[in-house]
């Protein structure tokens, strides 16, 4: 990441192996970047391979460096919306496109006052995708956000398990790294009897716009803290997978399930050994009970 934010710009191409930018990117490095030749650019194809390449003379770019390929971050965070009037959809697909949501779906709620229709709806995501290429390439997201919608709630709980914002919910966890937020107007009671969870964002009622950042914005720091799979987790514990998986299995050892991946928290696992380390001259593991009413 570190070389990309280096970089003079990003763009995004169609091959990059010939890599060629859009017409309206040529325009931004050459009219309004103002690049020199020689300035490096990145080149990224929006599905996780990027490489560098050199600025030249007539807007070309000449590769100079290997295609890297880089794994999307696991697991994915999706955030859904109900779009409110004027251009704070754009700000709201911008900002989650920063904080690194992968998928945002635009939603079509009972209590929506802006509702995209036809042609009006297809003008609209194409807009938001605009969006999100331009945030992905000034965040040097090598990643594109799948943008989708606008579906009903009910549609939208069949694409991704979404818990429901809602003042006085439970915190968000990656167990459920989907988030709706509703409209202005919040969810009809017909929406909340669909039966998905209900999650807060804090104690305060917040606009439409900010709720959709707030929700992406947890979801990615908790996506931050260092997860492992379950070999390094198994190694890091000097144990087979098949006994990770038992200790897993019998509430020992803490872990995510993201349909058949299983992930474990770094502090998760540190913890563990912490609380297995027995003190040097000592026969507290053979008397766990005692050793507890001891600490009491």
């Amino acid at each position: 990441m570190a070389v990309r934010a280096a970089a003079a710009a990003q763009v995004f191409v169609g091959d990059l192996g010939v890599p060629e930018p859009t017409a309206p990117d040529a325009h931004h490095l050459a009219r309004v970047l103002r690049l020199r030749a020689g300035e490096v650019v990145v080149a990224a194809d929006g599905a996780g391979s990027w490489r560098l390449c050199r600025y030249a003379d007539g807007g070309r770019l000449d590769a100079d460096g290997d295609i890297c390929t880089e794994a999307r971050a696991e697991p994915a965070i999706t955030v859904g919306f109900a779009p409110v009037k004027g251009d704070r959809p754009e700000w709201v697909v911008q900002k989650l496109t920063e904080v690194g949501a992968d998928r945002i779906v635009v939603l079509a709620t009972e209590r929506s006052v802006v509702r995209w229709e036809g042609e009006r709806a297809r003008r609209a995501l194409s807009r938001l995708e605009r969006t999100a290429k331009e945030a992905s390439a000034q965040c040097r997201r090598v990643w594109l956000p799948e943008l989708s919608g606008p579906l009903p709630l009910a549609e939208a709980l069949a694409l991704a398990p979404f818990s429901l914002a809602h003042l006085g919910g439970d915190a968000p966890t990656l167990e459920r790294p989907a988030v709706a937020v509703g409209p202005e107007g919040g969810w009809s009671p017909a929406e909340l009897a669909l039966g998905a969870p209900l999650v807060g964002l804090g104690p305060s009622v917040l606009r439409a716009e900010t709720a959709a950042l707030a929700a992406g914005v947890v979801l990615a720091s908790l996506r931050a803290e260092t997860v492992l799979s379950t070999k390094e987790a198994a190694a890091r514990l000097g144990l087979t997978l098949r006994s990770l998986y038992r200790f897993i299995d019998e509430g020992e050892l803490d872990a995510y399930r993201f349909g058949r991946v299983i992930r474990l928290r770094e502090d998760d696992v540190d913890a563990y050994i912490e609380s297995c380390r027995i003190t040097p001259g000592t026969l507290e593991h053979l008397y766990p009970a005692r050793k507890a009413d001891d600490d009491q």
